[in-house]
This record gives C-alpha cells, sequence and structure tokens, in this order.
C-alpha cells in the first residue's frame, strides 16, 4: 500500500502562508500563499485543457519566478513533469520528446522557436503552450490534496555509456528523502536561504525546489549564474546556502577578491566531480565552508555529502552516505579504487520505457575509495563520460554526429584536462583521403545538432582509431595513440 502525505504545498501554505518562498536580486518576492494560490489556479487551467493524471507534461525554460507554480501545480493535477535541457538542440529535444510520450510542452518565450522547431519531428500531437501568457482559472476542482510517495512526479534525461538518453523517473518519495537526508547532514535552520543559480531542469536545481517546499525555506532565485551577481546576493540578500560546481566557485572566488564572505553564509554545496584541492583551500582562505558532495541524477541529487564536522579534516572527500542511504565500493577493501555503488529511498527505480533495475544495489559506473574511516573519495569515471563544467558529455553521442560529416572516415571523441571547464570534448579525426577539415568547419557543423557544451573544442589527426577485438574504441588510448604517431613521425 503506498504512503501518502498531505500536499507539501498545502502544508506550508497553513503552516507558513505569509512567509517568502521565493524571491529574485530584482526584488520581486512570492510568499508560499501566493505560490499555492498560483499553482493551484494553473492546476485548474491544466485540468480545464485536457491535462489529467498519469499524463506526460514537458517543461522547457529558464530559471524563472513562475515556473515552480507550474511544477507544483504539475503535483496537483497529478501529472509528470518531464524537465528539458534548455542548452539541447531543437533535434535533442524531439529525442526526449519523443521517448518521453509527451502530450503538451511548456516553452518559455525565449525558447518558444526552439520548442516549435522541436515539435515539428515530434511523432505525437503536442500541445504548446507560452508559459508566461498561460491562462490560469480559479475553479479549483479535483486536484490533489495529498501526496502519494510512490508516484512518479518528474523524469529528467541523462545518459549512459552507449549515449543514448534514458528518462530517470523521479518519485515523490525520491524527492521527498533526498531533501530530508540533506537536512539532516547540513541542520535546517530558522534563517536559512538557498540561493537557486543551478538550472530548475537538472536535479541539483530541482532539488532546492524540494528543499523549499518541505523545509519550508526560502529560495533566492537567480535566472543565470553570474559570479557578480550571485556574491552580491550573499551579503544583501542574506543567503546562507549555494549550491554549485567547481567552474562557478573558482569564478565567484576569483570575482570576490580578497574579500572574504559574511559569517551568516554557512554551506556551498560542491558537486559535479572531482574538485581540485587547490580550489577548495581557496574557498578556506575566504570563510567559504565547502561541503563537497557525490549524487547524480538517478539519486535525485546528493546521496554522500562531507559534513559540517568533517569538512577541515577531510579536504577532497565527499563525506559519507547520508541518512538512509547505502553506499559501497566494489573494490577489495579499504583504500582500493572500485566501482561506487548505492542504495536508498532516494535512488531511482529506472528508467522510463527502458527494462527495470534489479540489483539490490544501483551501479554508478564512477570510480571511488573509502579511506580507512569510512570517507568516499570520488576519483574518475568507469566509463568515458566526459564532465565539462558539471555537464555530463556522452562521446558516443558526438561520435554519431561527425560520423554524418562526409570529411570524416572514422572518429573517435574523449575529454580532455582543461584549467576552467574541467574537461573539454577532444575530437580525434581520421580524414577520407582527398578531403579536408579544420576545427572551425567541424564545429559549425556540431553547433547545428548539438548543445553548446558538447561541441569539441579541441580536433586532432589521426591515421587510425584504436579498437579492442570487438571493435569497440577504446577512448582512454586516444591521446596515447596521437602520440605514439607522432613519435613514428619524428623517427
Amino acid at each position: 500500500m503506498s504512503t501518502t502525505i498531505p500536499h507539501w504545498l498545502e502544508k506550508q501554505y497553513e503552516l507558513k502562508g505569509g512567509q517568502i518562498a521565493l524571491e529574485d536580486p530584482e526584488g520581486v518576492s512570492v510568499t508560499f500563499k501566493d505560490l499555492r494560490n498560483k499553482s493551484r489556479s494553473i492546476a485548474s487551467s491544466m485540468l480545464n485543457d485536457g491535462i489529467r493524471s498519469g499524463d506526460h507534461i514537458a517543461f522547457l525554460a529558464e530559471n524563472d519566478v513562475d515556473l515552480p507554480a507550474f511544477l507544483h501545480a504539475i503535483s496537483y493535477v497529478g501529472a509528470v513533469a518531464v524537465l528539458l535541457n534548455t542548452r539541447l538542440s531543437p533535434e535533442e529535444i524531439t529525442f526526449q520528446l519523443n521517448d518521453a510520450q509527451v502530450s503538451c510542452l511548456f516553452a518559455g518565450s525565449t525558447l518558444w522557436e526552439k520548442a516549435v522547431e522541436a515539435d515539428k519531428g515530434a511523432d505525437r500531437n503536442i500541445e504548446i503552450h507560452c508559459l508566461e501568457s498561460y491562462h490560469e482559472s480559479f475553479d479549483h476542482q479535483d486536484l490533489k490534496e495529498v501526496i502519494s510517495l510512490d508516484d512518479v512526479y518528474t523524469m529528467m534525461y541523462t545518459s549512459g555509456t552507449t549515449g543514448s538518453p534514458k528518462a530517470v523517473m523521479h518519485t515523490y518519495g525520491n524527492h521527498w528523502h533526498s531533501a530530508i537526508a540533506s537536512g539532516l547532514n547540513l541542520g535546517i535552520h530558522a534563517h536559512d536561504k538557498w540561493l537557486l543559480c543551478l538550472p530548475m531542469f537538472h536535479v541539483g536545481g530541482f532539488s532546492i525546489l524540494m528543499k523549499s517546499v518541505i523545509y519550508g525555506m526560502p529560495v533566492h532565485l537567480v535566472n543565470k549564474f553570474d559570479a557578480e551577481v550571485v556574491n552580491r546576493q550573499v551579503y544583501e540578500a542574506e543567503v546562507t546556502h549555494i549550491s554549485a560546481v567547481s567552474i562557478m566557485l573558482q569564478k565567484m572566488i576569483d570575482q570576490l577578491g580578497s574579500d572574504d564572505y559574511p559569517s551568516h553564509f554557512r554551506c556551498m554545496l560542491l558537486g559535479g566531480g572531482p574538485v581540485p584541492e587547490q580550489l577548495l583551500r581557496q574557498a578556506t582562505d575566504r570563510n567559504i565552508p565547502v561541503y563537497q558532495t557525490y549524487g547524480m541524477t538517478e539519486t535525485a541529487s546528493q546521496i554522500s555529502t562531507l559534513s559540517p564536522k568533517d569538512a577541515s579534516r577531510k579536504i577532497g572527500s565527499a563525506g559519507k552516505a547520508l541518512m538512509s542511504a547505502d553506499l559501497k565500493v566494489d573494490a577489495a577493501g579499504r583504500g582500493e579504487v572500485g566501482e561506487i555503488m548505492v542504495k536508498g529511498p532516494m535512488v531511482t527505480d529506472g528508467y522510463f520505457n527502458r527494462p527495470p533495475l534489479t540489483e539490490e544495489y544501483f551501479r554508478t559506473g564512477d570510480l571511488g575509495y573509502e579511506d580507512e574511516e569510512g570517507f568516499l573519495y570520488v576519483v574518475d569515471r568507469a566509463n568515458d563520460m566526459i564532465i565539462s563544467g558539471g555537464e555530463n558529455v556522452y562521446p558516443a553521442e558526438i561520435e554519431k554526429i561527425l560520423s554524418e560529416m562526409k570529411e570524416i572516415a572514422e572518429v573517435g571523441v574523449t575529454g580532455e584536462e582543461n584549467p576552467e571547464w574541467g574537461e573539454i570534448p577532444a575530437a580525434f579525426v581520421v580524414v577520407k583521403e582527398g578531403k579536408k577539415l579544420d576545427l572551425a568547419s567541424l564545429q559549425e557543423f556540431c553547433r547545428e545538432r548539438l548543445a553548446k557544451y558538447k561541441v569539441p573544442k579541441r580536433l586532432y589527426y589521426v591515421r587510425e582509431i584504436p579498437r579492442n577485438a570487438s571493435n569497440k574504441i577504446l577512448r582512454r588510448k586516444l591521446f596515447s595513440a596521437l602520440q605514439k604517431e607522432r613519435d613514428e613521425y619524428e623517427n
């Protein structure tokens, strides 16, 4: 039997109706009462427009104070929110609309043309609404007053080692347990305010909205990350928490100069892959308490986070598994590197329209080790995934696009270390005889088909692509193969 709880926004309306739920740097503020009333009005309009419980409703929108009301409206209807990455190309969005069996799409005005273009390739009739001009109804009928923790609430796309995007299904329970576990680790204070500068279509950004409605905590919403804006809001808006990735923290520190963060700021939650120790020490010097965290879309955000009491003595660690979660490394013992495996009520039950997950532990595909005290250190990825500025980039997806170029005979893609982004995509190409190819032409071809962060930033010419006995590309050997060819040429 499914566990139900009172609708969390109804509960905050009852307990903290007059308190701030959302605000932005322009001075706009929304109380929990305002948010509840707007969400219910939007939900009523959705019902009047034929949206029903279980329908898959997609959102393609930038961060905006209106977007949370739509996402909460979905929970009043009982539909499922499919969150689309705004940086994807129309072609990539079309695939996700079809794969997720979307029946309705809400697009922000700045992304309207992209939404219309993506819809052209849809294999079903998808109704498109402009988020900013959507009508509201005050005929509040048949709205859900309770939440079933077993029901699917959101779907967010991620990719496996094959590069095929998959929709991770999150239940209300996944989001609930993620927020509760984080609160038990970091603590919940009366004056907490979380700055949201990550995209809401990412699990890291969406999880902050969940914390807000579950904790009754205000969120300071920034449309797009800007180091100067974020630093200023820490002071002026008395922000206490920020979720970020390494490149964002580095830019905040550079912009801060020699200044320190104020004493009310108590948490920089840092994810997106291993963090350089030098960056962590720079943050400490400026009174920025960094808590490194480990998680992924499949775990509804963080599943392991360094606790405040251990932050200074375990620099570089992602801590231990949060309350109600379990984590182990598939290795011979402590200190040995192996694949990180997790389980817990925040871990997804599986992917939409894919075979169910059957193993007790979810295999993350990431490599790490536990020290003698059981603290996790993430060291690498078991698969070939590239993490560039906190975004996951999958080589097979880029290779598939590049293989369509008439100049290319063979191609392999891997990550190249970069001081600003952590890694950048690098393409290794065998050019067809009689053809010519330069980086500018390659990038122009990719920009029409891929999100900007997936476009290769380096181009290397090779005579052959290293492969194994099964003819699979050995991406980790691309640079060594290049060096071997250069050595042979020089000799």
